[in-house]
């Protein structure tokens, strides 16, 4: 099979907003599949809820759409029930890390066998465009009509702190690095979490004068810099501009895994 077999042509055309990135993650998502030789009644798909979490309905394999913040406890339950079957989780930004933030830090303590793959659009793009968990200082949505005044979480850091095996980072700009960061994922056992940063021209964009996916586009690929090149640019006291954050693999380690095959 190749990776458009594994569509729900039935559920063509998708409902995604004309320039979002999600369409992206999903083709890079199941070209892994595919490099893995992974078959489609060993595989499941599981999401919450949000733009991101549809995704598993265009998917044809079994699959779960969740209550909002809750596919890492699904996916967990679907892993220790059949520890023979691949797990695959579609989440976003907000679903991932503000009302499932807990179940995220423990899937990744806990190492649960399944690759984990974030579509971090920095705000709510389903439900109006409110502030996320990683909305930037200063931008805007329509909860932060004045500019984000707190933190933002870095989900990927987040994720090797809590203890996830594999934990990397790419944007829907770099395809050809992300889908060989969502196998590497697949290939590890534990929990692997791939973080997209991903365009959402419709909520994100026009508040924050992006509204060009182009645009959007372009500063998803001048603000990334590899983990590498940022720490020795750290290391060797040179600032980093506005905006920067790290792409690349962030961590690869072999923790024991809760769920993996027997």
């Amino acid at each position: 099979m190749t990776a458009p077999d594994w569509l729900r042509k039935d559920r063509l055309p998708h409902i995604y907003c004309t320039g979002c990135g999600n369409g992206t993650v999903i083709n890079c998502t199941l070209a892994a599949v595919e490099e893995m030789g992974w078959k489609r009644n060993e595989t499941v798909f599981i999401s919450g809820i949000g733009c991101s979490s549809r995704a598993p309905g265009y998917i044809l394999t079994d699959s779960l759409h969740t209550t909002h913040g809750r596919a890492l406890a699904f996916a967990t339950g679907v892993k220790l029930a059949r520890p023979d079957f691949n797990i695959v989780v579609f989440t976003g930004d907000g679903d991932l890390a503000a009302i499932g933030g807990n179940h995220f830090i423990h899937a990744c303590r806990r190492n649960v066998d399944m690759t984990v793959v974030c579509m971090n659009n920095l705000i709510y793009g389903m439900t109006g465009g409110q502030g996320s968990p990683t909305t930037p200082p200063g931008a805007f949505s329509t909860t932060t009509p004045y500019g984000s005044s707190e933190p933002a979480f870095d989900l990927a850091e987040l994720a090797v702190a809590a203890g996830a095996n594999y934990v990397a980072r790419w944007t829907s700009y770099h395809v050809k690095e992300l889908t060989k960061a969502i196998t590497a994922g697949m290939q590890t056992p534990g929990l692997a979490f791939v973080e997209v940063r991903t365009q959402c021209p419709t909520n994100y964009g026009r508040h924050n004068k992006l509204r060009r996916v182009s645009d959007m586009i372009e500063y998803l690929r001048s603000h990334a810099m590899l983990v590498e090149k940022y720490n020795r640019t750290v290391a060797e006291g040179r600032p980093i501009p506005d905006g920067t954050f790290t792409v690349g693999e962030l961590v690869r380690r072999s923790r024991p895994a809760m769920g993996a095959r027997r």
